[in-house]
C-alpha cells in the first residue's frame, strides 16, 4: 500500500470490512517480521457503546486480530488511556474488549497505569506511555467524528490516549492543536483504520450518531484527518493541528494528491432503518431521500449543519439524493444519481465538502 493511498470499503459488518481492508492493502507485508510488537490502538474515550458514535467498533479490532494471526502475528496488544475522569477499565468492559481480550488471547495495556517518558517531539517536549513507545508497529483505530473543541477527531488526535493523564490536562491547558500534532511526530502511525461506521455529529462523548456504514484504510495520519475532514463538509484550515503536524514533516495535507480507492460501492452500507437521532435529526426535513446509499446521505447532513438553517429555509425544493432519481428530473440534486437534475453536484458519493461548496452556490 502507498504512503498516499486510501483504501475505502462500505458494509454493515465491521469485521469483515476491517479484513477486507487489511487483505488489500497487504498489511502483512507491511508489518514484515512475524515477530514484533503490535499495537491496536481504539478510540476508547469513554464506556459507551460503538452505536453512539463515540468509541471504536470492537468487532474492527476482532477482524484485524483475526487477521494478524492468521499471518502468523501473535505479540498484540490492545492499547488505550480514556479521556481524563473516566475509567479506562470500564470502558473496555462496555465496549467489549476485554470480553475480546479474554476469547483470543491479546493484552490489554492501559496507559492510565502506565509511566510517562519524556520524549523530544520535534523541539516539544512530551511524556509518552512507554507502552507506547515499546510497540514495534501501531495501528491506530480511530473515530471519525466531530470535536467540542477541534472540530474533527480522527487518527491524529486519538494518540492522545497515549499519554498520561498529567499531559492531558497540560494539552488542555495550553491549546490541543499545538501538543496534538507534535505528539505525532514522535508517535507511530504505521496504519491507520477508520472506523467511520456511525462517528457523532460534531461531539467526542458521542449521542448523535450518523451512520455512513463506511471504513477506510491509510499510512499517513495527515493525509487521511484531511480526507475525514472534506467527507465531513469541514476546511482542513479550520482544524489547525492538521496544517502544524504537516509543517513539522508527520504528513501531507493536500487531499488533491490522495490516491482514493473503493473496493466497493456505497450501496453495500445501504440502511434506511438507521436514520439520523438528536442534533442531526432536525436536517431530515429538508431532505428527499429515496434508496440513498448511507455514506452520501451521512455527508449530506455533516454538509446542512455546516449551513445557516435560513440558507435550507429557502431552498426551492427538498434535497434530492438515492438510487430512485436515476433518469427522473428535479431542480437540486446530490451525487451521480441525480445526474439528470437541473442542479447536481456529481460524485458517487461526493464528499461532505463538495455537497457544502455546491448548497452554498445553489441554495
Amino acid at each position: 500500500m502507498e504512503k498516499n493511498e486510501i483504501l475505502v470499503v462500505y458494509g454493515k459488518d465491521p469485521f469483515v470490512m476491517a479484513v477486507n481492508l487489511a487483505n488489500e492493502a497487504n498489511l502483512a507485508a507491511l508489518i514484515g517480521d512475524r515477530g514484533k510488537k503490535i499495537g491496536l490502538k481504539p478510540n476508547l474515550v469513554v464506556p459507551r457503546k460503538a452505536a453512539d458514535g463515540a468509541t471504536t467498533h470492537v468487532e474492527v479490532a476482532a477482524g484485524l486480530i483475526d487477521y494478524l494471526k492468521g499471518n502468523g502475528f501473535n505479540d498484540i496488544s490492545i492499547i488505550e488511556g480514556s479521556w481524563l475522569g473516566a475509567s479506562t477499565a470500564d470502558a473496555f468492559n462496555a465496549c467489549g474488549y476485554a470480553k475480546l481480550a479474554r476469547e483470543t488471547g491479546v493484552k490489554l495495556i492501559d496507559t492510565k497505569l502506565d509511566k510517562g517518558v519524556e520524549t523530544d517531539c520535534k523541539g516539544f517536549s512530551i511524556k509518552i506511555c512507554e507502552s507506547a513507545l515499546a510497540i514495534d508497529f501501531m495501528i491506530n483505530l480511530p473515530v471519525m467524528k466531530g470535536h467540542c473543541q477541534t472540530i474533527l477527531t480522527c487518527a491524529l488526535k486519538n494518540n492522545k490516549g497515549l499519554i498520561p493523564d498529567e499531559e492531558k490536562r497540560r494539552f488542555h491547558a495550553i491549546g490541543l492543536s499545538k501538543p496534538i500534532a507534535h505528539l505525532n511526530t514522535a508517535m507511530r502511525n504505521d496504519f491507520i483504520l477508520v472506523d467511520g461506521i456511525c462517528g457523532d455529529l460534531d461531539f467526542e462523548e458521542g449521542g448523535n450518531p450518523l451512520y455512513s456504514g463506511r471504513m477506510f484504510a491509510a499510512r499517513d495520519p495527515v493525509l487521511v484527518d484531511a480526507w475525514a475532514a472534506s467527507l465531513m463538509g469541514i476546511s482542513v484550515s479550520d482544524i489547525a493541528y492538521i496544517g502544524i503536524a504537516e509543517k513539522l514533516g508527520v504528513g501531507v495535507a493536500d487531499i488533491s494528491l490522495a490516491k482514493v480507492r473503493q473496493l466497493n460501492h456505497g450501496a453495500a452500507a445501504l440502511n434506511n432503518s438507521v436514520l439520523p437521532t438528536g442534533k442531526a435529526k432536525q436536517f431530515v426535513p429538508y431532505i428527499n431521500e429515496d434508496d440513498a446509499c448511507s455514506a452520501c446521505y451521512a455527508s449530506l447532513i455533516f454538509a446542512c449543519c455546516r449551513l445557516p438553517k435560513k440558507k435550507l429555509e429557502l431552498l426551492p425544493e427538498k434535497i434530492c439524493l438515492g438510487q430512485g432519481f436515476i433518469g427522473k428530473k428535479g431542480k437540486i440534486g446530490i451525487g451521480d444519481c441525480a445526474s439528470s437534475f437541473e442542479k447536481f453536484c456529481p460524485g458517487c458519493p461526493p464528499s461532505g465538502s463538495d455537497m457544502l461548496s455546491f448548497l452554498r452556490k445553489n441554495g
